[in-house]
């Protein structure tokens, strides 16, 4: 009679292990070659000052996920088909060739930080690119759902890589931890133009879409969410305490020796001199990873998204005769966006600011269709919203537009 009580006991873990990887994953890919270099920047310019603006972002990036992950488990469609059922085929379409244009300016960026991570080890782009981009569609277009997963699980776990560099960094924690309690406002353009920038690397219109697709893919219903909400919280968590050991590190090394830089590169190179080689490593491999999960992941809700909108077939565990648009689409991508970091003067800066642009613009539309659905009692029946967490979700999305108008402003008017 003994073996039951230790079975019992072992089930949860084998429940929580079952559903575990769409928010872990959709949560660390926003941890891109964009998002270090912003961070990056931040800890380098401002030291600890933004600190306390990544804890209060925290509660707002998981509950717009919760939402996304509790629409998909409940539903099992993706973001992109309730968009269409709900709102009609011109503004899914609209909507749809946004996102597109947004994954794909960003995938030139992710295989950018490639080639940047792999230079700082003495690979030539020429090479690297190439190669990453081969292993990368060999790895989803030849791969199942389950081991796509696991793939892009270790990946993620490579983030690791920043808390031990902010070990080898030496902060001062009492400094630290009253920059996450303290507010501070530095009355610059720059410092407001950078925090807008955080709230937007950390809150991605595409995230939603991969992870409601991810959790419909891995077969997720309504009788495993209040399990895998879990997945969705902590992932949240976890990605920004990876972003929040970022700028404690570079805060600690580099902003009180006054060295600029540009982007995750030129974090990794200051590090070495003043931290030691160690933490150089540790940046640049964390940077390879972050770029490679991401680049895999872009072109990937891009498919995933686009096929649902429009009712073709979609899927990891589909071949090019079930899903020829899906495998099309996701090929196409990546392709065309490592071609593009390998032709000479290419204006990288542009790029990423159309793809930010875009995004702008996605997100509030993005944000409002969310909260449309999610509280449509015909389609979500009696998981629709609570009123706290519709307190919580609008008041979000509310500073989330205005952040964003304010972004789009400043990057017309050339501020910051």
């Amino acid at each position: 009679m003994t073996p039951a009580p230790d079975k019992k006991k072992r089930l949860p873990l084998f429940a929580i292990l079952a559903v575990i990887g769409p928010g872990i994953i959709s949560a660390s890919a926003g941890n891109d070659a964009g998002g270090i270099s912003t961070y990056s920047e931040a800890g380098a310019r401002y030291g600890y000052s933004m600190l306390w603006m990544m804890l209060a972002m925290t509660p707002a990036f998981a509950i717009v996920q919760e939402m996304a992950g509790r629409m998909g488990a409940v539903t099992g469609k993706g973001f992109s088909a309730l968009i269409r059922e709900r709102f009609g085929v011109r503004l899914t379409f609209g909507a749809m060739l946004m996102l597109l244009g947004s994954t794909a300016a960003t995938t030139v960026a992710e295989f950018a930080g490639i080639a940047a991570a792999m230079e700082l080890f003495g690979v030539s782009r020429f090479i690297s690119v190439p190669l990453a981009a081969l292993v990368v569609w060999i790895l989803v277009v030849r791969g199942s759902f389950q081991r796509v997963e696991k793939a892009f699980l270790a990946l993620s776990s490579v983030f690791i890589a920043y808390v031990v560099a902010v070990f080898l960094a030496q902060p001062d924690w009492a400094e630290v931890g009253r920059a996450f309690v303290v507010p501070q406002i530095v009355p610059d353009r720059g410092f407001v133009a950078l925090a807008i920038g955080l709230t937007g690397t950390t809150i991605a219109p595409w995230m939603q879409f991969l992870l409601q697709s991810n959790i419909v893919d891995k077969g997720t219903t309504v009788r495993e969410w209040a399990l895998a909400r879990w997945d969705v919280i902590i992932g949240a968590i976890a990605a920004n305490l990876i972003a929040c050991a970022i700028i404690i590190t570079t805060g600690t090394v580099l902003y009180p020796a006054g060295i600029e830089i540009a982007g995750a590169e030129d974090a990794a190179r200051a590090l070495a001199p003043l931290a030691g080689p160690y933490a150089e490593m540790l940046f640049s491999i964390g940077l390879l990873s972050a770029s490679l999960l991401a680049a895999a992941v872009l072109p990937l809700t891009s498919a995933y998204a686009i096929c649902e909108a429009f009712g073709w077939e979609s899927g990891l565990d589909r071949n090019w005769s079930e899903a020829p648009v899906f495998n099309g689409l996701y090929t196409f991508v990546i392709v065309a966006s490592a071609a593009i970091i390998l032709l000479p003067g290419l204006n990288l800066i542009a790029i990423m600011l159309v793809s930010q642009v875009v995004n702008g613009i996605l997100l509030p539309f993005l944000l409002i269709f969310m909260m449309v659905i999610v509280n449509d009692r015909s389609i979500m029946g009696r998981h629709t919203n609570s009123r706290l967490n519709n307190v919580l979700a609008w008041s979000t999305i509310v500073i989330v537009i205005a952040l964003t108008v304010i972004l789009m402003g400043m990057t017309v008017l050339g501020i910051g």
